[in-house]
């Protein structure tokens, strides 16, 4: 049995343009960093040269445009776009500061402007579900009634993100996860103290003695606040909200919308990539 794969007749692919506002040193780092993934691979040629992949990434990235879709514009193959796409986000992956190192800029930072404070939150990324049953588990948030990855991020007092943790399920509650990277500790070592959330009540291990997780006070029905406690609790609020600023400035990327298949796979890699692209690309 013979099978032809013809275009239905009167089927055309169509065009169309789109914009994308990008600042310079942006779109100059992710050629850089291009450039230098097709040194590594020692290839002398490509279909695409680095500004036609840097505009794809950008397009994949920022828009979240299909693979297939650019394919088709550029006349290249899915695959090429994907590869493209993972070489960028390994690359500027690398560059990405460590929590060690975050933590010394801001103690350094501290002692030069007497402002020790920095924010920390967690926030999900959805994704897809995952195709194996055990795996989907893990990655379902009861609280937020949806599939995603779970990360962890630390901003400066004035809404730019410093640190983005790795990416783990979404079952994982974000206090359980900031002990696992031993935040108090690391915090008190550099004398730095964050402010966080009522979800993080309980991670500050000396809260009485040293504390370096500032939090508001929860009430209770048998246990009200005083109105001080409730003064308290909206000068922690009002001091946190610049860091839903890292928070959008972070998920402008349009790709954090929701993972898919891959980039699911490179939740890690994708975020903290994404951190250094914000970082490139916030002037505020």
């Amino acid at each position: 049995m013979t099978k032809t794969n013809t275009n239905a007749e009167g089927r055309l692919i169509v065009f169309y343009q789109a914009g994308i506002q990008i600042n310079t040193p942006t779109l100059t780092l992710l050629i850089d960093v291009l450039r230098q993934a097709r040194l590594r691979s020692g290839s002398r040629w490509r279909i695409l040269s680095d500004q036609q992949a840097a505009l794809i990434v950008l397009a994949v990235l920022r828009h979240d445009q299909r693979p297939a879709d650019l394919a088709a514009a550029y006349q290249i193959s899915h695959s090429t776009v994907r590869r493209r796409v993972l070489e960028a986000i390994t690359g500027l992956a690398a560059r990405a500061p460590r929590l060690d190192r975050v933590l010394h800029r801001a103690a350094r930072r501290a002692t030069q402007t007497a402002e020790p404070m920095l924010l920390l939150d967690g926030t999900l990324i959805r994704t897809h579900r995952p195709g194996d049953k055990r795996q989907a588990r893990r990655h379902y948030s009861g609280k937020h009634r949806c599939h995603g990855v779970l990360v962890l991020i630390l901003s400066s007092h004035d809404g730019h993100p410093l640190w983005v943790s790795a990416a783990t399920p979404g079952r994982t509650g974000e206090s359980t996860y900031a002990r696992r990277h031993q935040l108090p500790a690391r915090l008190r070592a550099h004398d730095l103290a964050v402010l966080a959330d009522k979800g993080l009540t309980r991670l500050d291990d000396q809260p009485d003695t040293d504390p370096t997780v500032i939090t508001g006070r929860r009430g209770s029905k048998h246990h009200p606040l005083s109105q001080t406690q409730k003064d308290a609790n909206q000068l922690v609020a009002s001091l946190r909200a610049t860091n839903e600023h890292a928070f959008n400035n972070l998920k402008q990327w349009r790709i954090l919308h929701r993972l898919r298949g891959t980039y699911r796979q490179h939740a890690t890699t994708l975020l903290r990539a994404l951190l250094v692209l914000t970082a490139a690309h916030t002037t505020r």
